[in-house]
């Protein structure tokens, strides 16, 4: 690494380090500290509980903040560089605007694929373990009357054995509509059982009246059967499964992609799902584009106060997350295919940010 990469990517995390901290704050004080004060006011929540809470919430957050914090970093380190004519030297000895940027292109790759790997396997538990603090310790539910869509998983080792979804599950009655079963072996399926409910009795789960399908291990039907009643080779309790159902937030990828199949199966919506498994990848890899966007705009002149570059990138990151949130509702109302509308925030931004840094580097 040449002395000139380490003294750029030094004027680079000094800022980097300082915005992951202030808008980290940010977050906390307009929205963390809210909550938690709500559950200590209503629910009467323990100090050991709100600690949890507090610790828990910070993954999320330091993950939405790696990108506004690359851009706060690009801004100050070449704004400061500008200001102080080093710019002008450096290029003045023939270093092109491209060589100058490269650290900084370089760096903001790497905390993408930090924050890529960081929100999948940090941040799906921290929420998990938060939203589970905030039910059964705080509020004290052992979980909702009804559920929709839920969705059972039994794994043996590191293969699937069985899948069960049900439409609809009400846990006053111990009861699961509209239950479909699939059962594995080695990893293929071979069975998959349909009925219109299954009821927890005598500790066990029963359906009652459907039908049955035994496949091939090529995937051909073999047989068919009909049943008024089954025994259901799943032993979890009701209130097992009420605690195992997690939200988008709480899932992995992996756990997304296996949700998005089976509501898909079923013919139910799955945008949602579809939305965060794009945004698990789109918003890591905003650190990048904002990067691209805020290296050539440190260049300009009156650049160098610190105040002047927080304030610019405020007005960045606003627009790109309204451009965000917009396009996330299309995506999930069905407007725009899924795809499209997480990526578009990173398109505009991407174009942008070449347009920019073919200009500075005239």
């Amino acid at each position: 690494m040449r002395i000139l990469d380490k003294y750029i990517i030094k004027e680079l995390l000094g800022p980097f380090i300082f915005g992951i901290a202030s808008f980290s704050s940010v977050f906390i004080g307009t929205s963390t500290l809210m909550r938690i004060a709500q559950y200590v006011t209503q629910y009467g929540a323990s100090l050991n509980s709100v600690v949890k809470l507090f610790i828990y919430s910070l993954p999320a957050i330091v993950v939405l903040t790696f990108p506004m914090s690359m851009l706060l970093a690009a801004l100050l380190a070449f704004g400061r560089l500008s200001g102080s004519s080093e710019i002008t030297a450096m290029r003045s000895g023939g270093i092109s605007f491209y060589r100058l940027s490269a650290p900084v292109f370089v760096i903001a790759f790497f905390v993408s694929i930090f924050a890529v790997f960081f929100s999948e396997m940090v941040v799906p538990q921290s929420n998990s373990a938060y939203n589970y603090i905030v039910r059964y310790e705080i509020q004290k539910n052992t979980a909702p009357k009804s559920q929709e869509h839920i969705i059972i998983k039994d794994v043996k080792g590191d293969m699937l054995e069985r899948l069960t979804y049900a439409r609809k599950f009400e846990e006053e009655t111990n009861t699961m509509y509209a239950v479909a079963m699939q059962e594995f072996e080695n990893g293929t399926l071979v069975r998959v059982e349909n009925a219109e409910k299954a009821v927890w009795q005598d500790n066990r789960w029963v359906m009652m009246n459907g039908i049955i399908h035994d496949l091939t291990t090529e995937g051909n039907l073999e047989r068919t059967m009909h049943f008024e009643q089954q025994i259901m080779p799943m032993a979890k309790a009701p209130t097992a499964i009420s605690r195992e159902q997690k939200k988008p937030d709480e899932m992995t990828i992996k756990e997304l992609k296996q949700h998005i199949k089976v509501l898909e199966r079923e013919y139910v919506s799955a945008k949602k799902y579809e939305m965060e498994l794009q945004q698990r990848l789109a918003i890591p890899v905003a650190s990048f584009v904002f990067a691209l966007i805020g290296t050539p705009l440190g260049l300009q002149p009156n650049r160098s106060s610190s105040s002047i570059g927080l304030g610019i990138s405020i007005i960045i990151i606003f627009i790109y997350y309204a451009i965000m949130t917009v396009f996330t509702a299309l995506g999930q109302g069905g407007a725009l295919p899924v795809v499209l509308a997480a990526w578009i925030p990173n398109i505009v931004g991407i174009i942008a940010g070449a347009l920019l840094v073919r200009k500075a580097s005239r």
